[in-house]
């Protein structure tokens, strides 16, 4: 392939990628879906399996995934998004069936209010780095992921709830409540009494 060609498929949006690949089956325009997402996909499943080799294993699963369900990929939100959903369902149902007994999402009945609390933001952000990572390995996978999500990957409620598929009032209060777990669990951990 000329270079002209390559640095213009490199320039080319993930729609046109897609689009390109689902017409032509044109397998340069995979293969450069591939090369912008595999290491942010490898990062994330490294981030919730906790074993690179499970992580690089994940990885090819989820493209391979991605590359047979292209076809299903509506354009109701960006491709990013759209990947980000298959591979944190992918890990979490790995992660479901590696430990079946336990609750990844712990719903307590507790009396929090539906509004996200500016000072808890500030609270997590404030925590030192090395820190949050130990408080993060504290709380439930499920938490750890949705506060990933909000602060490390920057994704809006709106993108949470569509990647997780659920309403953004449910985003709400479960990003509520793992920000009050991971609180306590700094506290419990950093706090001399």
């Amino acid at each position: 392939m000329p270079l002209t060609e390559i640095t213009n498929i490199d320039k080319q949006s993930d729609l046109l990628l897609i689009k390109q690949y689902l017409n032509n089956r044109d397998a340069n325009a995979f293969n450069q879906l591939y090369r912008r997402y595999s290491t942010k996909v490898y990062a994330k499943c490294i981030s919730m399996l906790k074993d690179e080799a499970l992580a690089a294993d994940a990885t090819q699963e989820i493209f391979t995934k991605v590359f047979l369900k292209l076809g299903s990929f509506g354009e109701k939100s960006k491709f990013s998004t759209w990947l980000y959903s298959v591979t944190y369902n992918f890990c979490i149902d790995f992660i479901r069936r590696k430990k079946r007994d336990k609750q990844l999402f712990t719903d307590e009945a507790e009396d929090l209010p539906d509004l996200i609390d500016d000072d808890e933001d500030e609270e997590i952000l404030a925590m030192e780095v090395g820190r949050l990572r130990e408080v993060l390995e504290l709380i439930p996978p499920g938490d750890k992921v949705i506060l990933l999500m909000k602060y490390q990957d920057d994704l809006s409620i709106k993108e949470i709830a569509e990647a997780l598929n659920k309403n953004e009032s449910a985003v709400k209060m479960q990003l509520k409540r793992a920000k009050t777990k991971a609180q306590l669990a700094y506290k419990e951990k950093y706090t001399n009494y």
